[in-house]
């Protein structure tokens, strides 16, 4: 949290910016899940390859939407 009438440090503003990153990259190994992301991808219709990582990226979300958390006792 900004102190009042100070400006956040070098190293803070990284802190920040570090968990964005974080959370960004487990998003991208998430979608790579999906075979035909990671794979060379060898189809030459035009569009094809955007819809492929449309549809990788709604499978993810539906997986992280859809996980199952443990109960809290």
């Amino acid at each position: 949290k900004k102190p009042r009438k100070k400006e956040l440090t070098d190293k803070e503003k990284n802190r920040k910016l570090s968990k964005v990153r974080v959370k960004v990259e487990h998003a991208i190994s998430g979608i790579k899940r999906s075979r035909t992301v990671k794979d060379i991808f060898r189809n030459t219709k035009a569009g094809f390859s955007d819809l492929v990582m449309v549809i990788a990226c709604g499978l993810h979300n539906f997986r992280v939407d859809h996980r199952k958390r443990p109960l809290k006792l």
